[in-house]
This record gives C-alpha cells, structure tokens and sequence, in this order.
C-alpha cells in the first residue's frame, strides 16, 4: 500500500506518507504559501503517484467520502461560511478543488461531532469537538498506546491533548473509540485562538469573518504581535500573562474531559507547541494529578502528528494493519453535520438553511 495523510495546520500543511514500512514523505509547507500556490500540495502529491489512499485536508470534517463524490455544498460543510483571510482555510478549499479536479484518490475524513461514539446530548450546540485533523491525531495515539501497553486497539483508554500553533483541543478515547471533545474554539485559550468565548461578548461580535477566532489567544495576551511559542517558553516571566493563561487553560480542559474520562489510563501530548521542552515539562508537572503524562510516540521527523495519524487511517481503511483502529473509530458510521446538534433557536440564521442529514459514502 501506498499512502499520503496531509494535515492541514493553522501554521503548515504537513505530509506524510508510507509504502509498506519504508516513509516516502515527510514534509511541511508554511499554509499562507499553501493559500496563494495550492498547485504546490498538488505537485507534492503528484510526485509520489500512483497512491492508493490520500486522507485529505478535511476541515471541520465530513462523513466520510471519496474527493470525486463530493460537492460544492460538502466544501461548505467542511469549512465556515465565511472563510475570511484564514489562510489554512483558503488553501483546503483551492486545494479541495484542484484535487478533485485530477482525480485522485482522495478521501475526504470526519471530524469529532460526525461519529456515532460521542453520546448526542455531548453534541448539543456545539460545532467544534475536534476537527477532522485531531481524529487523525487520535488514530496514531490509539496505536501508540496499543502497541506501548500491548493490549487491543479496543482496550485503549486516554486523555488526548492535541496543543497546536493556533488551537488547543482535548480528546476522551475510551475502547479506542473517541467518547468526547473539547475543540480549539471551545476550551481554553489556545496560543492564538481565544478559546471558549463568553456568549455575552459572542452576541456583541455582530456578523465577524473566522478570523477573529485567530485572535485573543495567549500570544494577544502578551501584547507583542512577533510573540512566537519559543520565545514565550523561554521567558515565562515576561509574558507571564501569556503563559498563565495557556498552561492553565489548558488544565483546566483536561479536568473538565475527567468528567467523561475519569478511568483514563494515561494523559497523551501530541502538537507543535508540546514539543517544545518547558512547555512540555510544565504541562507533564501539572497534569500528572490526573494520569501518567507522556508524548504520542511518533516515526515522523517534520511532519506532525496529524499526518502521520491520517497515512495512518488511511491504511486503516483499505483494511492493512491499522483496519482494527479504523473500526474502532467507527469513521466508516460517520454521518450528519456540523449544524445537526444546534438546539437554539437560530440554527437557520447560522447554516443558511435547515440543519439536514448528509451520510457519507462508506469504503
């Protein structure tokens, strides 16, 4: 088999890919050079033809479906209604096009909120429990696990803490299934992102492109636009609103998921940002109240976890080694929407139409 999973990040597009046991690709691409040359991610991809499997940028996620079944209107579904200046946005949606486009064997894959393991009533009115990248992310730490603990991919139990450039996002996986999610916009302040927002200053907002949730995260805090995570875990003192506000967000997510998780066997870091040395052993000192702390094993060298996690699935779903991990997410089940579980009352005001059913096409 030969494979590609590509992670669409808010700071790269990273690509890894395997043949058999031997990695091909492993690669990242700045995602503002994505936005204005998306024919680059084509010529990468091109290069390593023929491919049997390309788990794609997916988004927010859709259930899952070949590039070459979808439409328009599944773009929509995957990504906000107003794309704004987010250059990861802008460049899955060129690059969506120019793939399918070729044809190639692209599968588009779901996000949190699309699989039948999370209990409806953990669904309601929200959107964001972890986008299609961090199922990804879940993928390679199920194997980890697994194959660290030598037990079944069913037996699996962990905390996933996924801490990216942009986001912060914290999954339950319970039986190798994910059970719960708190996505980057939900949570705690990620570097950029605000996090959750207090609905009183979300109804003030008024009609606001996406890009504002790339704004008043930990960085913002700082009050120095050239903040980089580097520098603020080199000087904590300095920036001490900033790195309070991310460490103990960030704490504060993995307490609320031991609602949902309390057998959880381990806490497990994945993302940019935990692989940056203080910042892993703050967050390895504080959450080992919880569980045992430890970073998701990983073969990648540039790529992050996400790619990795999506070649990963991708083999997974043409039935190799990883098909027990497939099964167990359930990805081939996934169905619905992102705007299925709102319960308020302007659900229409938010889509644009009435919430609807859209079931994937299973492999």
């Amino acid at each position: 088999m030969k494979i590609i999973g590509i992670d669409p990040g808010t700071k790269s597009f990273d690509f890894f890919g395997k043949e058999g046991d031997e990695t091909i690709l492993d690669y990242s691409i700045p995602s503002p050079d994505v936005a204005a040359h998306p024919e680059i991610i084509l010529d990468t991809v091109m290069r390593e033809m023929p491919l049997d499997i390309v788990i794609g940028p997916s988004g927010y996620g859709l259930p899952l479906i070949k590039i070459s079944d979808a439409e328009e209107e599944d773009l929509n579904l995957m990504l906000p209604v107003d794309y704004g200046d987010v250059s990861v946005n802008e460049g899955i949606k060129r690059v969506f096009r120019l793939m399918k486009d070729e044809k190639l064997p692209v599968w588009m894959t779901p996000g949190v909120i699309h699989l039948p393991t999370v209990p409806a009533y953990r669904k309601a009115n929200k959107i964001d429990m972890g986008t299609a990248d961090k199922v990804c992310c879940a993928a390679l730490a199920i194997r980890d696990q697994a194959e660290r603990l030598s037990v079944p991919f069913a037996d699996t139990s962990f905390i996933l803490l996924e801490v990216g450039y942009g986001f912060t996002a914290v999954l339950g996986i319970r039986h190798g299934q994910i059970v719960d999610g708190i996505g980057g916009t939900e949570g705690g302040p990620g570097f950029l992102c605000p996090g959750g927002m207090d609905a009183e200053l979300a109804i003030r907002f008024g009609k606001k492109p996406q890009s504002v949730l790339f704004t008043g995260g930990a960085r913002d805090a700082g009050g120095d636009s050239e903040l980089t995570p580097e520098l603020l875990a080199a000087d904590p003192e300095r920036y001490a609103d900033s790195w309070s506000m991310l460490i103990e967000g960030i704490v504060k997510d993995i307490a609320q998921m031991m609602v949902s998780m309390p057998d959880a066997r381990e806490i497990l870091l994945s993302g940019r940002l935990t692989r940056i040395s203080a910042i892993c052993q703050e967050l390895t000192g504080r959450l080992s109240r919880f569980a045992t702390v430890r970073n998701v094993a990983r073969e990648a060298r540039i790529a992050k976890e996400a790619a990795e996690g999506a070649c990963l699935l991708g083999e997974g779903l043409l039935g190799g080694r990883y098909a027990g991990i497939a099964d167990c997410l359930r990805v081939r089940h996934s169905h619905g929407t992102m705007y299925d579980y709102i319960t308020c009352k302007v659900a229409e005001d938010i889509t644009g139409s009435s919430p609807c059913e859209n079931e994937g096409k299973p492999l």
